[in-house]
């Protein structure tokens, strides 16, 4: 399968100038909730996760919310494993609901991985419930982040941001979007 195809055919991948949330620039965008609302190519990306740890001993598949949410439920589903999320309480991202998995083995999972923060977030999560880490996975990795347990990307683009006063697009004068959110 191109994945790189399939993602610019969904329009999650576009190429523009672009203003992230964090305020960087950048002259790519992945536009996940394209994914995300389409359950067919959603599926494809979660099987090639749970094909990737069919074959570790894996109790939970945990995302953080929002996207890595449905990501969670649907490699869970094709593992045959409990699904569950971290989300954000009081400015701390947490496993809460009476998810119980305490000495469990868990496999985060996330759609779009920019600088790891929720990824980071959620590791602290599970590890604040004494459950251990057997391998993360996101649907795309656009960044260079390194991670202590197993990892694994269905599609890696390393994409350079850049700081307004010194971003390339800017001097060329290509105009600036802020996609997402809206």
């Amino acid at each position: 399968m191109d994945l790189e195809k399939l993602l610019k055919d969904l329009r999650v991948l576009q190429e523009g100038h672009f203003v992230l949330n964090s305020g960087l620039h950048s002259q790519y965008y992945f536009e996940k909730f394209r994914i995300l609302e389409n359950p067919e190519a959603a599926s494809k990306l979660c099987s090639m996760i749970a094909e990737k740890f069919q074959n570790k001993d894996i109790d939970w598949v945990i995302g953080p919310t929002t996207g890595g949410i449905i990501i969670a439920f649907e490699v869970a589903r094709q593992m045959k494993k409990l699904a569950g999320f971290a989300e954000v309480r009081d400015g701390k991202r947490v496993v809460g609901r009476g998810f119980n998995i305490k000495g469990k083995n868990i496999l985060i999972v996330d759609d779009v991985m920019t600088t790891g923060k929720s990824l980071l977030e959620t590791i602290d999560a599970v590890k604040e419930k004494d459950a251990y880490i057997v391998g993360i996975a996101v649907l795309i990795d656009r960044s260079i982040k390194k991670f202590p347990s197993e990892y694994f990307a269905t599609y890696q683009k390393v994409v350079k941001n850049y700081e307004p006063a010194v971003c390339p697009l800017c001097k060329k004068k290509v105009a600036l979007s802020k996609p997402g959110g809206v």
